[in-house]
Formats: structure tokens, C-alpha cells, sequence
């Protein structure tokens, strides 16, 4: 009566995480930078928008949106990253999501074959990783692949590195650009290479880029974009720009709406037809006041400048404070610090954060909690601690103070 693989899903990092800090007394007043949950203001509109029409709700939405949703995004892609007028058809490249999660879950059901080249098939992702991916690669009847994305690669997996035999029994790979917990932004280059693996090995590329308008002087390349450049150079993809590729992307980040679950999925028309198919029968489908309010952000950007300076203010703050210690650097992208414990008194991230929780009351994430063990055994977020910097000025300064004091202590 109970679905075996939900037996080796790996733990879940926040139950651990209260697992490992609960009965234990914050040494002062707690202070979470813990999860990924913006906590700027949404934007003024939105609310005014979801209770205009209260009817609204009396009413099933169409699972491929709202003609005024549909163009929102079809612009919002085409201006954000330059692709040419019409590429976008959001009857063939687009579709809603209750948020990315639901939408990086849920591709694995359209894009994991039984098998591939007569063998269990397998979805790589980058280690450290967002737990969707894995628990998404088990529930289809894939092996996942924990590929390394360390300092020493500039935070970005090497997929390229790892052989014919694997590559060609992947499926699905997942990319998270800006990266999360790093930070690290994907090089056209990179994703020009890892495109033409999809293709070549018979891949699905899924990339992850929630947090790509959080970024600090330059906007991270989009995936779709790389695609149009290689289209107009190779004419076997003329007709087909996005082939084996699908980008993800939701207002949760970068509006500040989390709780709206509002998002989409963009590319590879057959792709996008399948997962058409296979959402009409589950019905993910987003009200029509979500959809409306969903339109007004993806058409707006003076909320986006807004959001996105604040966080800039937020890591010349961390410069400030932590300046050279524990391995800072400003990432270029996403909202979090990947900060390196491993030569303070705490030795490693499970350490570190509980000692700050004891002493100062910030809780912070082990970077542990977000890898695997890789195959030498070691665990490539061991020595860190993951800090979201999601709060107001006031309270990101105190954290980031506290922070600072009882690491370098």
C-alpha cells in the first residue's frame, strides 16, 4: 500500500534542520535566514488585482492561461532576452506552473523514458542541489547523478566530463542558473556546450533560472537565447530554435510573490505539447485573478529595479561586514551567501550553524543538507552554510553582524 521509492528519497533539509536546532534556546532574539522566501513587499497592484473580480473565482481557468497572461510572458521572454519578434508562440513554447517546483517535478513525467539504451535511465543535476530534482528523478524510475559543482568549477557542474556511457543513458538533465546555494551564473559558452549535448546524446535540458533577475551589474544569459544564436548560425535548427530544451521561471523571486505559485515553462514545442497533455489530466491550473495579477508583474519592471536594488544593498552590507572571511565573494546572481566554515572554530556547516543558533540566534542552513556524498565520499557543501539575505536592511545588517562575531569568534 505504500509506493517503495518513497524510501529512498533523500531527507529533506528543513525538517532536518529543525531536527538538529529544536529544544535548543536561540541565544538571542532569532533571526531566519534560512529559506529562500523573499520577504519584500509585493508589488502595490498585485492585490488590488486579486480581489477586482471576486466572481472570477467561481470560474475553471484554462490550463494553458489567459490570452492576456499568455502575451505578458511571450513579451516579458522575447524583450528580456532579445529573441527575435515571433519566436515566442505561447501556444506552442509556453505554459503555466503553480511556481517552478511544481513544473521541475512534474517534467520527469514527460521527459523519463522507461528505459534508455536498455538500462535504467538517469537525470544528472548539479550537487550541491535543489531536493526537487532528486525526489522528481526517483518518483519517475530514474538513478540520479550528483555532479559536482564546486570552486573548483567555478560552481557549475561538469556534465561534459562525464562520458559517453552516461551521457547516453541521461533522460533529463537539471541546471539551476544563477545557481542555487552558489550563486554562479552559467556562461554562454557553458550553456552552448551543454545544448549541444542534449541534442547529440537525446537529452531534455531543463534549466532552472528562478532567480535570474536577481543579479548584480549584468543580467544572467538565458538558455533560450543561447538557443537563437546557435539557430542562426546552424540551419538544422532554423525551424526548431529551442530542440531539447525547456527554461523555468516564476515571479516568486522575482517579484516577491512566493505565495501567488505563479510561473511557466518555455520551450521545445513537442516538449511543451506532451507536458500539455499531461497537465490537462491533473489540472495544475492557476485562477483567473492569479493569472491576471501574474500578467500585470510579467509586464512591469519598475517593481523588478526595485526588488533587485535592494538586494544589491544588501551585499555591499555582507562586503561590509564579512569583507574576506569565510571564503565571501559576491555572487552573480540569486540572493544567498555560500560561505565557507571550514577554518573558523566550527569546522563545518552542521557545526557552525548550530553555534550560531546557541550564541546568536540566526539560523542558517548546513550546506550539507543540500548535497550528496559524492563518489570519494565527501560531501561538497560539508563546509558550508548556506544565508539567505531575503529580510529588510535593518534585519539582514543585525543578522549578518551576528553572523560575523560568532564565526570569527
Amino acid at each position: 500500500m505504500r509506493n517503495p521509492r518513497l524510501g529512498h528519497l533523500p531527507e529533506y533539509a528543513f525538517p532536518r534542520l529543525r531536527a538538529l536546532l529544536d529544544g535548543i534556546a536561540a541565544g538571542q532574539d532569532p533571526i531566519d535566514m534560512t529559506i529562500g522566501e523573499p520577504r519584500h513587499g509585493m508589488p502595490d497592484f498585485v492585490a488590488d488585482i486579486l480581489v477586482s473580480d471576486p466572481k472570477a473565482y467561481g470560474k475553471y481557468p484554462p490550463i494553458g492561461g489567459t490570452p492576456e497572461w499568455c502575451a505578458a510572458v511571450s513579451g516579458w521572454l522575447t524583450r528580456r532576452y532579445g529573441l527575435g519578434t515571433g519566436m515566442i508562440d505561447p501556444a506552442r513554447h509556453v505554459l503555466p506552473l503553480n511556481g517552478t517546483r511544481e513544473g521541475l517535478f512534474s517534467i520527469t513525467f514527460v521527459t523519463v523514458p522507461p528505459e534508455k539504451q536498455g538500462q535504467r535511465p538517469l537525470v544528472l543535476m548539479p550537487n550541491p542541489f535543489y531536493q526537487c530534482y532528486t525526489a522528481a528523478a526517483l518518483a519517475a524510475g530514474a538513478d540520479p547523478v550528483y555532479v559536482a559543482a564546486t570552486r573548483e568549477t567555478g560552481f557549475m557542474p561538469d556534465f561534459a566530463g562525464l562520458g559517453e556511457a552516461t551521457l547516453g543513458r541521461s533522460s533529463l538533465v537539471y541546471l539551476c542558473s544563477p545557481a542555487n546555494p552558489q550563486g554562479a551564473v552559467a556562461s554562454p559558452g557553458y550553456l552552448r556546450e551543454l545544448i549541444a549535448l542534449a541534442r547529440q546524446h537525446d537529452f531534455v535540458l531543463a534549466v532552472d533560472e528562478c532567480y535570474a533577475e536577481i543579479y548584480g551589474d549584468v543580467p544572467p544569459t538565458g538558455a533560450l537565447e543561447v538557443c537563437q544564436a546557435i539557430a542562426s548560425e546552424d540551419p538544422r535548427y532554423a525551424e526548431d530554435p529551442f530542440a531539447n530544451v525547456l527554461v523555468f521561471h516564476s515571479l516568486s523571486k522575482r517579484s516577491s510573490l512566493p505565495g501567488l505559485r505563479s510561473g511557466f515553462v518555455a520551450g521545445d514545442p513537442q516538449l511543451i505539447a506532451d507536458f500539455r497533455l499531461f497537465r490537462n489530466y491533473i489540472g495544475p491550473a492557476s485562477p483567473l485573478p492569479t493569472y491576471a495579477a501574474a500578467a500585470a508583474a510579467w509586464n512591469d519592471e519598475t517593481h523588478v529595479e526595485a526588488n533587485r536594488d535592494l538586494y544589491r544593498a544588501k551585499f555591499d552590507l555582507a562586503a561590509r561586514i564579512l569583507g574576506n572571511r569565510f571564503g565571501f565573494y559576491r555572487p552573480a546572481g540569486g540572493f544567498f551567501l555560500w560561505l565557507d566554515v571550514s577554518a573558523t572554530r566550527h569546522g563545518d556547516g552542521e557545526t557552525a550553524a548550530l553555534a550560531l543558533w546557541r550564541e546568536a540566534g540566526v539560523r542558517v542552513l548546513p550546506g550539507a543538507y543540500l548535497s550528496q556524498d559524492g563518489a570519494d565520499g565527501v560531501n561538497p557543501g560539508r563546509d558550508y552554510v548556506r544565508v539567505a539575505l531575503v529580510d529588510d536592511l535593518q534585519t539582514t545588517e543585525r543578522g549578518l553582524l551576528r553572523l560575523a562575531e560568532t564565526l570569527g569568534s
